[in-house]
């Protein structure tokens, strides 16, 4: 059965984890991914290890292996004129292009977006940069971890009596390839109505900001910055981390009937009835003598045993699980998340469609695995043309 974009190529010239992200979204869903590599040197995350998969050539890094299944790796020298060639002739056979070079890092080659509109105006070119097109930091390098200082992100996170903390991933980096994804899906449906692609100004501060979401809003409305609250929650109460008698697990109670089951589950079913915890809204007026009662009781038990108990009631709970048990976890074998890309291994995507379900596909390409196959199949160049390109160290192959 086809896949949903099936028919749709892209050029992804990005590298690390934010385009990568992207554009592997894009090939699990059916396009088809050719990614642009640095002869010699290949994505950064290549080299970024341990920890390893495979021995000698077919080392790849974890980290590479993350974000570049379902790829096609070429590996073009651009700055080189022969090299910004051949990107202009796949750039005409394609229908998207993903980058993220610094602002104006394209331009001196001649592969920007006014360049390549020129060339082929149904482009839809997607620009991943750390600060966006405009603003006093547009030419400065973006990382995720300074994106997530910047933006507040950190502020929020951690300890109240501790130092401010990053997210245990890349999350800003994350986010911002899934919405460079949306907003590349938007442009190729606009298209079909004007015929034309569309340049995407895709920032990872504005991401970062944008999806502070309800703390977000919180500053917006009240004019005071939220602050780190650890596992609490600003808004509801109680919804955070309680130590048990063996270790720790999350209670989310969601609403005041979920309420009312927790703290009959606990023993302390006058809780409910007590005005000062009755509505959620009292629950975080009095949350500072509500959490000392719930911690004395959830330490009575183990982890095991409340996890039972309180599913048994519909209370959202669970324990808190390492990498290992997460993907261990009967919901996430039943769900598939741990697979492979081809011999390698691989964490599946969850985007669920009845009709076109994406997979892990293709294992993610050693450097230059592709570059003759493309070179020869989509852009027609003869054995001998790519033998002298390789001779003139225009391409890897």
């Amino acid at each position: 059965m086809a896949k949903a974009l099936s028919g749709i190529r892209v050029l992804d010239l990005s590298r690390v984890l934010a385009g990568p992200w992207c554009t592997q979204m894009l090939g699990d869903l059916g396009a088809e991914i050719i990614k642009i590599e640095q002869p010699g040197k290949g994505d950064d995350t290549r080299s970024w290890g341990p920890p390893w998969h495979g021995e000698g050539a077919d080392r790849l890094s974890a980290y590479y292996l993350a974000a570049n299944r379902n790829k096609k790796s070429v590996a073009i020298d651009i700055s080189k004129p022969e090299g910004q060639a051949l990107i202009r002739e796949m750039a005409l056979k394609c229908d998207v292009l993903v980058e993220n070079f610094k602002v104006g890092g394209l331009e001196k080659y001649g592969l920007d977006y006014l360049s390549l509109k020129a060339v082929n105006p149904r482009l839809v070119y997607c620009s991943i940069t750390g600060f966006g097109h405009s603003g006093p930091r547009a030419h400065q390098p973006g990382y995720d971890l300074m994106v997530q200082g910047l933006s507040g992100l950190m502020s929020i996170t951690g300890d109240p009596a501790g130092e401010p903390q990053k997210v245990g991933v890349a999350l800003v980096d994350v986010m911002t390839g899934l919405h460079a994804c949306i907003a590349v899906l938007a442009a190729l449906n606009q298209r079909h109505d004007t015929g034309r692609g569309q340049f995407i100004d895709m920032a990872l501060l504005d991401v970062a900001v944008s999806t502070l979401a309800n703390i977000g809003l919180n500053q917006r409305v009240t004019g005071v910055a939220p602050k780190r609250m650890g596992n609490a929650h600003p808004s509801v109460v109680p919804y955070q981390v309680f130590e048990t008698a063996d270790g720790h697990m999350i209670v989310a109670v969601g609403n005041d009937g979920q309420f009312a089951h927790f703290v009959g589950a606990l023993g302390l079913p006058e809780l409910a009835e007590d005005d000062r915890y009755r509505t959620n809204a009292a629950r975080v007026e009095h949350r500072a003598t509500l959490i000392p009662q719930l911690a004395d009781a959830m330490r009575s038990r183990t982890t095991r045993d409340w996890d039972a108990a309180l599913a048994q009631v519909n209370v959202p709970a669970g324990p808190i699980n390492d990498i290992g048990q997460a993907l261990a976890d009967p919901q996430s074998v039943a769900r598939g998340l741990a697979t492979m890309a081809g011999d390698r291994p691989a964490i599946a995507s969850p985007l669920r469609l009845s009709e076109s379900m994406p997979d892990a596909g293709a294992a993610p390409p050693l450097l230059g695995e592709n570059t003759a196959e493309v070179l020869r199949g989509l852009l027609g160049h003869g054995p001998d043309e790519v033998a002298a390109l390789v001779a003139q160290a225009i391409v890897q192959a």
